[in-house]
């Protein structure tokens, strides 16, 4: 059980054993009173219940575990936001469960837009790199000039990819952005720049 609290503050406490059956309502009296034998039961009830509910959106176990121990460390770190007029321990625990898989699902939908960036512009520096005639769409130099024309922070990211090679994670280090910031430079730095080589290609 001890396990399950890998990555909080709660590995450190010693579980307690909840040595008598409690109501609902009593355990979650207790577990918003900071009783870690309340955690532990709460689990006990309820993970196998969040665990398939998380499943069955995300289809992946060990993405659905890690959405499962989110869940718990989040509702034990956050329990003095646990209102029991508004409704019951268990139905609290499964509106985060749902909040955790949006989150889930987001993470995967940008890690999908960032491989699709990565993927566009790697085609375009190909593009480049082989042109040899005048019917060839892209020209080098038309990516230089269109790369310009983007707002300096997503032009010094795309340039550091472009000419440095850097992959995202080099580029904040060497930046000091953040990596998601990078990311999302990069994704939109590659949108607007698609568009522009693309409207170019009409005009011509």
């Amino acid at each position: 059980m001890t396990a399950l609290w890998a990555e909080s503050e709660v590995l450190a406490a010693r579980v307690a054993t909840v040595t008598r059956p409690l109501s609902d309502d009593l355990l979650a009296q207790g577990f918003a009173d900071g009783d870690e034998a309340c955690l532990n039961e709460a689990y006990r009830r309820w993970g196998a219940l969040l665990f398939t509910t998380a499943l069955r959106r995300l289809g992946d176990s060990e993405e659905a575990k890690d959405v499962t121990q989110q869940v718990f460390v989040g509702a034990w770190r956050g329990r003095k936001g646990f209102d029991r007029d508004r409704g019951s321990l268990k139905t609290w625990l499964v509106g985060i469960t749902y909040k955790k898989i949006a989150d889930a699902l987001e993470r995967r939908s940008r890690a999908l837009r960032d491989q699709e960036a990565a993927a566009e512009f790697a085609s375009l520096d190909s593009k480049a790199d082989s042109v040899t005639t005048a019917d060839t769409v892209v020209d080098h130099g038309v990516i230089m000039d269109e790369l310009g024309q983007l707002p300096a922070p997503q032009q010094a990211v795309l340039r550091m990819a472009f000419y440095d090679g850097l992959s995202q994670s080099q580029i904040a280090e060497r930046t000091g952005m953040p990596l998601g910031t990078v990311k999302s430079h990069t994704r939109r730095g590659m949108m607007r720049l698609k568009h522009r080589l693309e409207v170019d290609g009409e005009a011509h």
